[in-house]
C-alpha cells in the first residue's frame, strides 16, 4: 500500500542527518513482532493507499501501530498515511480522533496553498505567510469525536482546494492540512498533502520525526 516517491523520497531525506537510523519494514513484519518500543522510536507511514497499507499489515499490524504509539513510539503520517492513522475508518489504526468529511476522496492533483499555524511553525520550523505544497487526495479532516483519544491540533490549513469527481466544494479550504495529536504516551502528526516531494520543504520529514519521538 506505500508506493510511488514516499519510501524511497523520506529514506533520502532521513539518510543525510546522521542522527537518523532508517529501517525499511515490510507489511509482513508489522504485526509479527519486529515493530517495538525497544528498537523503534518512530513509524512512518507515506504514501499510495491507507486502505491497502491496512490490508498489507492486517489487524496484527495495526493492533502493533497502537501498542507502539500507546507505549510512547511516534507515528507520521502522509497523505496515505495521515488516512491510515484516523479514527473515522473501520480498517484505521485509530490513534488520531479524525475522520474526513466525504467520501468521496478522489480530489485531485497539484499544488494548492496552506498556512501554518503558530504551533506548526514552532514544530516545523517554516515561516508565516502562505506557501505552496503538493496535494495529491490527501484526507480533508474533521473531527471524529471519539471520546478515547485526545482532540488534535492543527499545525497548517488549506487555503485553496481541488474539488474534483463530484467532491464537496469549499469543504477543503480553511480545513486542516496537517495535525499533531497524542495517543497514550505517544505522539502522532500527519500531513494531507506531499511535504516531502516540496521543493524548499525538504526539511518537513526530519522535524515530524524528531516531535514525535519527543525530542
Amino acid at each position: 500500500g506505500s508506493f510511488g516517491k514516499g519510501v524511497p523520497r523520506v529514506s533520502e531525506l532521513l539518510g543525510k542527518d546522521a542522527g537518523f537510523a532508517v529501517t525499511k519494514l515490510k507489511g509482513s513484519q508489522m504485526g509479527d513482532g519486529t515493530l517495538k518500543r525497544e528498537s523503534f522510536d518512530v513509524v512512518i507511514f507515506t504514501g499510495g493507499s491507507g486502505s491497502k497499507q491496512s490490508k498489507a499489515i492486517g489487524e496484527p499490524g495495526l493492533a502493533a501501530v497502537r501498542r507502539f504509539v500507546e507505549e510512547g513510539g511516534g507515528y507520521v503520517g502522509i497523505c496515505a498515511g495521515a488516512y491510515l492513522a484516523c479514527e473515522g475508518f473501520s480498517w484505521g489504526a485509530k490513534i488520531l480522533d479524525a475522520k474526513t468529511v466525504s467520501s468521496k476522496w478522489k480530489r485531485g492533483v497539484g499544488d494548492v496553498k496552506i498556512e501554518f499555524t503558530d504551533k506548526g511553525r514552532e514544530i516545523l520550523g517554516f515561516p508565516a505567510g502562505q506557501r505552496d505544497i503538493r496535494y495529491a487526495n490527501g484526507p480533508i479532516y474533521t473531527t471524529a469525536g471519539s471520546p478515547a483519544i485526545p482532540d488534535f491540533e492543527p499545525l497548517a490549513h488549506f487555503r485553496t482546494e481541488f474539488a474534483g469527481n463530484g467532491s464537496p466544494v469549499g469543504a477543503m479550504v480553511n480545513s486542516p492540512a496537517m495535525v499533531a495529536g497524542a495517543f497514550g504516551k505517544g505522539r502522532v502528526l500527519c500531513s494531507s498533502p506531499h511535504p516531502e516531494q516540496t521543493a524548499g520543504m525538504e526539511g518537513f520529514i526530519a522535524r515530524a520525526v524528531k516531535w514525535s519521538a519527543g525530542r
